[in-house]
């Protein structure tokens, strides 16, 4: 049977490579990459010459046949992403859980993670938190972020540059202006930067700079008397109008509201009835 290493990389800094990661990549046989002329990059970097096979997120179910049959042969496979951890945010789950159903050994080389990495430098509570990956887009964000809003774990979600200042915007509306929030840009990189400070500020600083690079949002979670009293039934009603006027249908409403607040999806049903009356 085979071998599947998933190889955490740099997020930016080539310095930040260790040397088991390194020797992972040695021991391939073949390494499955997200981009093979960004991976091929590194291993040039490395001094190594691989096979490199791309594995994205469009080609994964059509690769994983491929990649089973080079562990079924006996070989080993190193999987990497553009960037960071494989299987966050990035290709790599699929094919462990099937590797892993076929009795083949994995592994994985711990590294560079973006969202740790940004959690850690924003100056806010890193007991628990919660990773949300990139934000939705269009009409699934304002009711998504509004199953949030009582969330009291640090979250974490990543965001590209030409929706940066849209989304602070969709923040602060559903979070409100005193949120604390953490935006971090080009991490480990030559132009990293961390602008700490509350919604409001932060959206106002995002509004008269142009976005570039990659960013990584960390918004402080939500006070735990905030969230007692917006069990109250005003807030009950406030938040299901919210949703209502956004033009979701009064069951699927009902149902978020009642899953939020842990109230009886009836009781919430009749809230909304009497909010139309």
């Amino acid at each position: 049977m085979g071998k599947l290493i998933l190889v955490a990389t740099p997020i930016g800094n080539l310095a930040d490579v260790s040397t088991r990661q390194t020797e992972a990549l040695q021991q391939a046989d073949l390494v499955a990459a997200e981009d093979t002329r960004h991976s091929g990059l590194l291993l040039q970097h490395l001094g190594l010459k691989k096979p490199l096979l791309s594995y994205y997120q469009h080609n994964e179910e059509k690769r994983e046949g491929r990649l089973l049959a080079e562990l079924q042969a006996g070989r080993t496979v190193a999987l990497v992403s553009d960037a960071g951890t494989p299987g966050i945010c990035d290709p790599g789950s699929a094919i462990l859980r099937a590797a892993v159903a076929e009795g083949h050994e994995v592994d994985a080389v711990p590294g560079p993670c973006a969202l740790i990495q940004a959690l850690i430098l924003s100056g806010l509570p890193t007991e628990r938190f919660a990773f949300e990956g990139f934000l939705p887009r269009g009409q699934a964000l304002p009711p998504y972020l509004e199953s949030l809003r009582q969330e009291q774990r640090t979250l974490i979600f990543y965001e590209a540059p030409h929706r940066l200042q849209n989304s602070l915007q969709m923040l602060l509306q559903a979070f409100g202006p005193e949120r604390q929030i953490a935006v971090c840009r080009e991490l480990t990189k030559k132009f990293q930067e961390i602008n700490r400070g509350s919604l409001a500020e932060i959206c106002a600083l995002w509004q008269e700079r142009q976005p570039k690079g990659e960013f990584v949002l960390v918004l402080a979670g939500a006070e735990a008397e905030q969230t007692a009293a917006a069990a109250e039934p005003a807030a009950v009603q406030e938040h299901l109008a919210r949703l209502l006027a956004g033009g979701m249908k009064h069951k699927a409403a009902a149902k978020e509201v009642a899953a939020i607040y842990k109230l009886p999806v009836s009781e919430v049903y009749q809230m909304g009835l009497a909010l139309k009356k």
